[in-house]
């Protein structure tokens, strides 16, 4: 796995895989770029700093050893 952040545009790419890429869908502030067999390969995490502190506050109010859905 692969991460790196742009301090200008405010994007985290999380690179999962090496394959190829065949199609993204877009998930709120999050692009997951597909293989053709629907393989995750890369995420896009747009407006990252402000992704990263909400979900750090919302992991901070949980008690519950569950994960929580963020907002879109």
């Amino acid at each position: 796995m692969k991460m790196s952040y742009n301090r200008e545009s405010d994007v985290l790419l999380i690179q999962v895989s090496e394959e190829k890429i065949d199609y993204a869908e877009e998930m709120g502030p999050i692009i997951i770029h597909f293989t053709k067999e629907g393989k995750p390969v890369l995420l896009e995490v747009l407006d990252a700093s402000e992704v990263i502190s909400e979900a750090t506050k919302i992991g901070m109010k949980t008690k519950a050893p569950t994960p929580v859905e963020l907002p879109t």
